[in-house]
């Protein structure tokens, strides 16, 4: 298969048009439509639904959108890693994570890395631990910050050194705003929302269901989220109490919303971590290396 079809499919998928497409990558219409044609015999497979003056994408073309983007990027990426260095490292890092303020620790290091290395570009793409792994996995990132619980069997991993730390957030005047801390009994009678990567694992090593222990099965999920700035408007909207990392949500008076610690104390770690026998850039070698100095040897 040639990069070049799979660059053809996605100026068609992201014009919605062959027509637009053409005209985007100078291609005559009739020899992208033959393109297409092609490319779909070759898969075996139906990627486009052709209308009179637009095009939908097919699940299977769906799927061959996703792949290909996958595959654009490996490739944009491979050709600025090989581009001729100046005097200095250059290049790009690619580092993904979950919302968390122990991201600043990071950030800290990349301050350092850039400050000797003004050429190194960082790009940081937000997603849960399903998402950063994937991405890991597929050579999209470089390295991924995860917060527990997640699976770290397949990947060298270096502990941070602060934890983040549990509160329950809720309009200011709201009933447990005026208590000093919220244990499970207080959150019981209330719907909750829950990020989708805390109570994905129920296995018994999972701290923030061990949390809840036996009363969890009595929790009322009332929504769950991944990225925690849209929740906070579930929680403007009366729809429940958002259980979140603290630190994400301005909590305070000019807010109107109120951050609540849980009793006990629920706390979380988090790792930044790369897939096994992965080759660095010089970027991201020098980036490891910084990682190594700050928080030790990978485990």
């Amino acid at each position: 298969m040639e990069l070049r079809l799979l660059r053809y499919f996605l100026a068609i998928a992201r014009e919605g048009s062959i027509t637009r497409a053409s005209r985007a990558l100078h291609v005559t219409q009739p020899t992208l439509s033959r393109q297409m044609q092609e490319l779909e015999e070759e898969l075996g497979a139906k990627l486009l639904i052709r209308r009179s003056h637009s095009v939908e994408l097919t699940p299977e073309g769906m799927r061959l959108r996703q792949r290909a983007e996958e595959i654009q990027t490996l490739v944009d990426q491979t050709r600025a890693e090989f581009r001729p260095q100046g005097s200095g490292i250059e290049g790009d890092v690619y580092i993904g994570g979950g919302e968390t303020r122990v991201m600043r620790h990071v950030a800290d290091i990349v301050r350092e890395v850039r400050r000797e290395h003004p050429g190194i570009r960082i790009h940081l793409s937000s997603g849960n631990a399903q998402e950063v792994t994937e991405c890991l996995d597929k050579g999209l990132l470089d390295f991924g910050v995860l917060i527990q619980p997640a699976s770290l069997v397949k990947y060298e991993h270096l502990p941070l050194p602060e934890r983040d730390v549990w509160v329950a957030v809720v309009p200011a005047g709201h009933p447990l705003a005026e208590l000093p801390c919220a244990a499970r009994q207080d959150l019981l009678p209330w719907p909750l929302i829950l990020s989708q990567q805390a109570i994905a694992d129920t296995g018994p090593d999972n701290e923030f269901i061990g949390w809840f222990g036996k009363d969890f099965a009595r929790v009322n999920v009332a929504a769950t989220f991944n990225l925690v700035y849209n929740a906070t408007l579930l929680v403007r909207s009366g729809i429940g109490v958002l259980v979140s990392i603290d630190g994400l949500v301005g909590a305070s008076g000019q807010s109107g919303l109120a951050s609540i610690p849980l009793e006990p104390r629920l706390e979380t770690a988090l790792d930044i971590v790369w897939r096994r026998g992965r080759i660095f850039s010089p970027a991201a070698a020098l980036v490891l290396a910084a990682f190594q100095e700050r928080f030790g040897n990978p485990r």
